[in-house]
């Protein structure tokens, strides 16, 4: 399966349609955010009052719901401004085809914030597509801006042909 994301056409043709659609959900959603204003205090805040609880009634995720509460609510400017602009830079990444593995990360990365904090909306499905896209890595920006960006990186960072974490490339000693 990994093989079919990562190297068939088809299967970069049905991604692309399914990097659409989740850059499209993921840009309008920072858009309006960044457009309306955003405050996520009483998110946070409402995360940290009602965490997720397991079947004995005890908290899941208390690591998560401590990182709320010592970090994320203290620095809720810091929240308030690279939430909405990482969604939109999230869905633009995916709109484009352009770092998609990079965009889809981060993506998945809210989203798991998003689950941890106990919204679970239409975090599941976003997961799912969001995994098959990170899995198909190159492949899933074949049809966008990653058919050229990705090579001008491999040639102008990775000056040795993008041999990096391949096994057999040369590294210069000290």
């Amino acid at each position: 399966m990994v093989k079919f994301l990562r190297e068939n056409t088809i299967a970069a043709g049905i991604l692309t349609i399914i990097r659409l659609w989740l850059g499209y959900n993921w840009m309008t959603a920072g858009y309006h955010k960044l457009a309306d204003g955003f405050d996520a205090s009483g998110f946070l805040k409402n995360a940290v009052a009602n965490p997720v609880k397991g079947p004995d009634g005890n908290m899941v995720y208390g690591w998560y719901v401590n990182f709320l509460e010592s970090f994320a609510l203290p620095n809720i400017e810091l929240f308030n401004f690279i939430v909405p602009l990482g969604e939109f830079l999230v869905g633009l990444g995916l709109m484009l085809g352009c770092l998609t593995t990079a965009a889809m990360f981060f993506g998945l990365v809210m989203n798991w914030s998003f689950f941890l904090a106990g919204t679970v909306s239409h975090n599941p499905t976003d997961i799912f597509f969001g995994v098959l896209i990170l899995f198909a890595g190159f492949n899933a920006g074949k049809f966008g801006l990653d058919r050229w960006v990705i090579p001008f990186i491999r040639k102008t960072v990775f000056k040795n042909g993008g041999d990096v974490g391949k096994a057999g490339s040369k590294t210069k000693a000290a």
